[in-house]
């Protein structure tokens, strides 16, 4: 009887049509039918090509470019028990200085086959804490951190789980973690140093909290440059925070001041500080940069070239930090994080027209 060899429309067509329709994702299993072999053979085909011979190896992957087979990296990696991704937690994602050194850090991950993962603590402990965990769950490879608050006992969980970490912009014992950062001493040290040398000698600091070490750092440099000077003074003025906004409102009490307590020479713990400053200053028509008051930023972000009054500031070498950070995790991932570095770099002074000197007084 004829109908007995009859089959349906269903079984007559190709495995790649079938579970197209039933809209769901191919698995390595339906690679595995589709091609005729076992899963293991698939397995290898993915992991291990060379144990697979030339002919087999063209039919699983025919079968892989039918079916549109996506491997499933993460259940991969989980079985492994890490990740091919990288941790980075900043204070400040908005601040161009943190961006451009992720920045950077991203280019030189992905050259070594890694991906970054950016986590914004907003300067909270809290927040900070909670993107520690978040990583720890997804199994990265490593950490990279600007730390708000103190995370040794965290940092050393994480490395007891196989997971080192770096920390970026801050300094530490290179017997506990490796580190990249920059010589903030120095750097305050520059900015307070060549206000003194334009001449001025009422000096302000502006930044906070100071309980954030880079802050910390760049006031002290700073109190070693005025203390040369007998005749010279330095007023710390806490922004309550590091951006345009803080600094504004720095600008305005300032303002409030009048002309004959002003600062002749204001030194901003970074250049959106200053910047904020700057803004102050100039909406009242009334106090003139570099005239009345100089003022000097640190970073060197781009907007302090192009401000309306181009910004001098202390450079800092946001690529080398990222790129630094990248490489030493490579190399405590190789080492089994039995040894630890720590790259510090120095700080460049960069003037501009808002500490210019010939014009000082006039």
């Amino acid at each position: 009887m004829s109908g007995v060899h009859h089959q349906g429309p269903a079984c007559q067509r190709p495995m790649a049509q079938q579970w197209r329709n039933m809209n769901r994702t191919a698995s390595i299993k339906d690679v595995a039918n589709q091609a005729r072999v076992a899963v293991g053979t698939v397995s290898n085909v993915l992991n291990y090509p060379d144990r697979v011979s030339q002919r087999t190896k063209d039919r699983v992957l025919a079968a892989i470019e039918e079916l549109g087979f996506i491997r499933n990296d993460a259940a991969r990696q989980l079985r492994a028990g890490h990740s091919r991704t990288i941790g980075l937690i900043v204070p400040d994602v908005g601040n161009p200085f943190y961006t451009s050194m992720a920045r950077a850090a991203e280019t030189a991950a992905v050259l070594q086959g890694s991906a970054v993962l950016l986590g914004d603590s907003s300067q909270d402990a809290g927040r900070e804490s909670n993107y520690i965990d978040l990583f720890q769950e997804q199994r990265v490879q490593g950490l990279l951190i600007s730390p708000v608050g103190d995370v040794t006992d965290r940092l050393q969980a994480l490395r007891d789980r196989g997971i080192p970490s770096v920390l970026v912009d801050r300094s530490a014992d290179a017997s506990s973690f490796s580190s990249v950062s920059v010589d903030d001493d120095a750097g305050g040290y520059l900015a307070a140093r060549h206000l003194l040398d334009t001449g001025r000698r009422r000096l302000a600091f502006v930044g906070g909290p100071v309980s954030i070490q880079q802050v910390a750092d760049r006031l002290h440099g700073a109190r070693r440059a005025v203390a040369e000077n007998p005749d010279a003074s330095l007023e710390v003025l806490d922004s309550d925070g590091q951006t345009v906004l803080a600094g504004r409102r720095v600008g305005n009490d300032l303002v409030g001041r009048g002309p004959q307590v002003l600062p002749d020479g204001i030194f901003c713990a970074n250049d959106l500080l200053a910047l904020g400053v700057m803004q102050s200053l100039a909406m009242t028509h009334t106090y003139r940069i570099p005239e009345d008051t100089a003022l000097i930023g640190y970073d060197d972000i781009d907007f302090a070239e192009s401000a309306v009054v181009p910004l001098s500031s202390i450079r800092q070498p946001t690529e080398a930090l990222g790129r630094t950070a990248i490489e030493l995790l490579a190399e405590e991932l190789e080492t089994g994080s039995s040894a630890h570095r720590s790259v510090i770099f120095t700080p460049e002074l960069v003037v501009r027209h808002s500490t210019s000197r010939t014009i000082f007084g006039s």
